[in-house]
């Protein structure tokens, strides 16, 4: 007689990738959120896979700098995942964040789901109507997509001391941790 699993299903998972600017940037500030299972550093929307980080920086390949998303949506919704997103970066500059300049750290939302790309669509307009500024995000079908060299995962956590990841990238972890404390994983 076989046995019956009392476990709960697995989650259903959902994917999104989201460019707005260095990837070290975005990848800590969502994999801190509690219902996001994976953030990967990565590549998206340009010339097809194999890319290298050195030819990405070229801004010949067309690629975005992408952090890559798995989340579950009955702990986190894709318009929770935005507001975080526009709230850690400045989507009213093309292809610039700071002193990062070039194509490949534009302002994306690179969707999986028809919904999200309504979702984005919604955040966008409310954002402007707002606060009357014009967003540049780019909203599109996510393609191309490739993980970035493992040395780029979780590269500011890993890099605190590096002087970029002290001036730039931690400090949008903790403005993050600070505005959005209840939608964060709890520290163990």
């Amino acid at each position: 007689m076989p046995t019956q699993d009392s476990s709960p299903p697995p989650p259903f998972l959902a994917t999104l990738a989201l460019g707005g600017g260095c990837f070290w940037c975005l990848e800590g500030v969502f994999a801190a959120l509690r219902g996001v299972q994976a953030a990967e550093s990565g590549y998206s929307n340009g010339q097809p896979p194999p890319i290298s980080y050195e030819q990405v920086c070229t801004g010949s390949t067309g690629c975005a700098e992408v952090v890559h998303i798995s989340y579950d949506p009955a702990q986190i919704s894709c318009a929770q995942l935005l507001q975080v997103f526009f709230a850690i970066h400045d989507p009213t500059t093309l292809n610039r964040q700071g002193a990062d300049v070039g194509t490949q750290y534009r302002s994306g939302i690179y969707y999986t789901q028809a919904a999200q790309a309504a979702t984005a669509q919604q955040c966008i307009a409310q954002l402007e109507a707002e606060h009357g500024i014009r967003i540049v995000t780019e909203v599109l079908p996510l393609q191309h997509y490739q993980r970035a060299e493992d040395y780029h995962q979780h590269y500011a956590a890993q890099n605190a001391q590096q002087p970029y990841c002290q001036f730039v990238a931690l400090p949008k972890l903790a403005k993050a941790k600070s505005v959005f404390a209840k939608w964060m994983k709890s520290e163990q």
